[in-house]
């Protein structure tokens, strides 16, 4: 049916309702941007540590943080005109 959507969980496929579908998808979405940008942060103090224990300066321009989808939208409506 239209209002229906086949999801995969592991080896089986069940079929749900779409907004229910959509749903969990955002969410599952949302936690993983989470522990992406956890683990982003993390790995910053590991090398910084790790250059620490080496005796090398730190790196410039490592703290620096992505630009997110909006920020690009607006850049590029400026490139555009």
């Amino acid at each position: 049916p239209a209002e229906k959507a086949m999801v995969c969980f592991g080896n089986m496929f069940i079929e749900l309702p779409k907004g229910k579908t959509r749903e969990m998808l955002r969410q599952d979405q949302e936690e993983l941007d989470e522990e992406i940008n956890k683990l982003r942060k993390e790995l910053r103090v590991k090398v910084n540590r790790l250059y620490e224990a080496q005796g090398k300066p730190e790196l410039k321009g490592f703290n620096l943080n992505p630009m997110s989808a909006e920020e690009m939208k607006l850049i590029n409506r400026i490139l555009e005109g």
